[in-house]
């Protein structure tokens, strides 16, 4: 359910999310953020690590495009030697 509420920015470009709002979305303290602007609008999008299930999805997604694109292992394992050795 959305919810409505108004805040200010401070001096410092500090916004203070409304306690009701943190509560609902379970925030914390130290939860980090997206922030995009669209037009006229700012959104904050709370950043989470994705659930076993989504990682599962997004790995197998990620091999089927790798595939596609005709990678293989052993392309992999050099990339990451080369780019270890570079630095």
């Amino acid at each position: 359910m959305s919810q409505i509420a108004t805040t200010k920015m401070s001096s410092k470009g500090q916004i203070v999310i409304p306690e009701k709002i943190r509560e609902s979305l379970n925030l914390r303290q130290g939860t980090e953020f997206v922030v995009l602007s669209n037009g006229d609008a700012v959104v904050l999008k709370p950043i989470s690590p994705p659930s076993a299930d989504e990682f599962s999805s997004l790995l197998k997604k990620s091999r089927a495009e790798a595939k596609k694109a005709g990678l293989k292992q052993s392309d992999l394992k050099k990339t990451i030697q080369e780019v270890r050795k570079s630095k």
